[in-house]
């Protein structure tokens, strides 16, 4: 799903005409003796009504499409564009969840989760219909491609799905509640942005009351579209929270030289290092230091990583004051008022609404 909300936003950036095709036949796994021109060749002039339509002509006569046209609905989500702007969401699959789950009528709740409430397996009593719990949870799964500000309480909520208790499933509920105040609410691509990657980066120290585990939490984005972010418990016990700081930073510094990669195939180049924002500044300072000493040593690879690509002008590392940090909200629960200032900043949108409420139009600024 990064893959295609990234070549979204580089569309509506270049101006590109997305088109959508439904091939009839499985040959994908065929040999072929023919060239396959991966990008324009050489002396090719742009006829565009023309040429689109011969080689949808040609593409029908060997595998059978269907010609949808304009993008508008893939994978369960619905496509809606303008020449200034691209909005992805998946309304009608949220609907069908409210439905299912008899919450169609239900009050709407302001956050998908209560502030401070802390998960565990041992609270509350065993569910007896494990099912209905598990199969609410995946589809919440599914509808976080175009939903990221519920991305944190599922991936708590995930973490039960062998043994769910009752109280999992009552906040299970109050997501379903928050997303009835907005079923239409998707992911918003303005045009004729910048070709500029910056990302966020954050987390909560030992936040697992069970394992003392911490929550990493980033998201990236394109110009001001948001195209790529994460809430994971991180895989080991950090010491400090400087050490689980500098942990998230490596993970993000990853993702963004994969979506580098990624850009590179699309044919796309930023000129300039992608911005990393990050609000501990001890961790920033471990990316300085170029001796490791007795605090620092045993997350030496980590320290390799954000160095590397520091020194590569791959990444620029840059301090963000806590009230500013975006990828806040993908750590822990939040407030209403810090809740609403983390969905600001995320660039939704519901267009379904009749208009929109002040700080929820997709145009502020990141930072």
């Amino acid at each position: 799903m990064t893959t295609i909300r990234t070549f979204l936003a580089v569309a509506m950036a270049k101006g590109w005409d997305v088109q959508q095709l439904d091939i009839n036949n499985a040959f994908v796994h065929g040999d072929l003796e023919e060239e396959v021109y991966m990008v324009l060749p050489p002396g090719f002039r742009n006829y565009k009504p023309k040429q689109i339509a011969e080689l949808k002509q040609t593409l029908d006569n060997a595998f059978k499409i269907k010609d949808l046209g304009h993008l508008n609905f893939f994978l369960g989500m619905e496509a809606f564009g303008t020449p200034d702007r691209l909005n992805i969401c998946q309304r009608k699959y949220a609907l069908d969840i409210l439905k299912e789950n008899g919450f169609l009528d239900a009050k709407p709740a302001q956050t998908p989760i209560t502030p401070g409430q802390n998960l565990n397996n041992v609270d509350w009593t065993l569910m007896d219909n494990l099912e209905e719990y598990r199969r609410l949870v995946g589809k919440l799964l599914y509808l976080t491609n175009t939903r990221p500000d519920i991305s944190y309480v599922i991936q708590q909520l995930s973490q039960f799905v062998d043994k769910p208790r009752s109280t999992h499933l009552m906040i299970a509920h109050r997501v379903l509640r928050f997303i009835k105040g907005s079923p239409g609410k998707g992911i918003f691509f303005p045009a004729n942005t910048q070709i500029r990657l910056q990302g966020f980066s954050d987390s909560d120290w030992a936040s697992c009351a069970k394992t003392r585990k911490s929550i990493t939490g980033y998201c990236i984005y394109l110009g001001q579209s948001l195209i790529s972010w994460k809430s994971k418990k991180q895989v080991t016990v950090s010491r400090s929270s400087s050490e689980a700081e500098y942990r998230a930073l490596a993970s993000t510094t990853c993702k963004i030289q994969w979506l580098l990669y990624l850009l590179a195939d699309l044919g796309v180049k930023p000129t300039h290092p992608t911005t990393l924002f990050c609000d501990n500044l001890s961790a920033i300072a471990i990316e300085g230091n170029h001796v490791f000493h007795e605090r620092t040593k045993h997350i030496e690879i980590d320290c390799h990583i954000v160095k590397q690509k520091v020194y590569d002008k791959v990444i620029k590392l840059m301090s963000i004051a806590s009230q500013k940090q975006v990828a806040d909200g993908f750590t822990k629960a939040l407030p209403k008022l810090s809740f609403d200032n983390f969905h600001s900043k995320l660039g939704l949108q519901d267009i379904h609404a009749p208009t929109y409420p002040a700080g929820r139009g997709g145009g502020d600024k990141i930072c």
